[in-house]
């Protein structure tokens, strides 16, 4: 028997269960991974409040790095030993992450390379290649350019903050604290909105001299999604990636203003076929260990504080990246 959180229904922190569960041996095409870390994600709580409709009963969770302790009918590429992370939820590799041992698809699986932990690993995968794919593909930056990234003292923010600096981008962040502004500079944002005291449409058309920016990168959604379109320049592109205030409700297009364009991303899709995965994060593991991205660890939960560990995410009490550790 093996530990897990399920879910029986969406709602609230307090659906999540911590129980005993039955671990099959790996069917063809996976692998068996004994965690060491699991990352927590907002997503998370769209797949645990019913924003995101899951089938249930169900796991929940979709970052986790640990050892291969078993390997399904056919597995090539990995061997039990093998240093391991994932980092999303598709129909192929349904969630499950919050687990101390669980089957994964190796298609959906990666090699942690040298010099990388587990802990970094399993913080980061998810967020990290969010941030890769948003800056590299969904809108290429390049040096000289000034973008607008919500949330930026956000477990993906701070990766932002410091892959952007490290490209020659100038990033105007957003966050809802000084504190929070002030450690969103401090890992490389040039300027940073305190939303609570100023508005952010106004600040950014300042810093900007009125011109607006090319991109925005929003994960908080309902709250910022029409204050976006408003910073954007002409042909510029509203990149709406995520909903921690709530889903975008429709909205007029005549507001696009004839040239503007909003994109809803998501990682699965830049991430498969398996290749994609790997180039990915690849690419993400060269800029971590090259010391220019460093994954910023502020919260650690034991796994079966779930609950508590979703509280604080979606009280805004957290900054940085959020691990929950399956031992102890």
């Amino acid at each position: 028997m093996s530990k897990a959180i399920r879910i029986y229904e969406q709602g609230p922190p307090e659906v999540m269960k911590w129980e005993d569960v039955e671990i099959s041996p790996p069917g063809a095409g996976e692998i068996q991974v004994r965690q060491e870390i699991i990352g927590l994600n907002y997503i998370d709580t769209y797949h645990r409040t019913g924003l995101y409709k899951i089938p249930l009963p169900s796991g929940i969770g979709s970052e986790g790095a640990g050892m291969v302790e078993a390997v399904g009918p056919g597995v090539a590429e990995f061997k039990v030993g093998d240093r391991v992370a994932y980092g999303s939820g598709t129909p192929l590799q349904p969630v499950g992450g919050y687990a101390e041992v669980r089957n994964v698809p190796v298609a959906r699986v990666v090699t942690i390379p040298e010099g990388i932990s587990f802990e970094q690993a399993a913080a980061m995968m998810l967020k990290g290649m969010t941030v890769q794919y948003l800056i590299k593909r969904t809108y290429k930056v390049s040096a000289g350019e000034t973008v607008l990234f919500h949330a930026a003292a956000g477990g993906v923010g701070l990766i932002a903050c410091q892959w952007l600096k490290a490209l020659g981008v100038t990033m105007i962040g957003t966050a809802g604290s000084d504190e929070k502004c002030a450690l969103a500079k401090a890992h490389g944002a040039a300027h940073c909105i305190n939303y609570k005291k100023e508005d952010f449409v106004a600040r950014v058309k300042e810093i900007t001299g009125g011109k607006g920016v090319p991109v925005v990168y929003d994960g908080v959604g309902k709250d910022t999604f029409e204050g976006s379109l408003e910073c954007l320049s002409p042909f510029g592109m509203m990149a709406s990636f995520g909903n921690a205030s709530g889903a975008v409700p429709p909205f007029d297009l005549a507001k696009l203003k004839g040239t503007l364009h909003v994109t809803r991303p998501s990682l699965p899709p830049y991430t498969t076929p398996r290749d994609h995965l790997v180039t990915t994060a690849d690419d993400l593991f060269d800029v971590v260990k090259s010391g220019k991205v460093k994954i910023e660890i502020n919260q650690r939960y034991p796994l079966r504080d779930a609950v508590q560990a979703h509280r604080d995410l979606e009280s805004r009490k957290t900054t940085g990246s959020t691990v929950l550790v399956p031992k102890g």
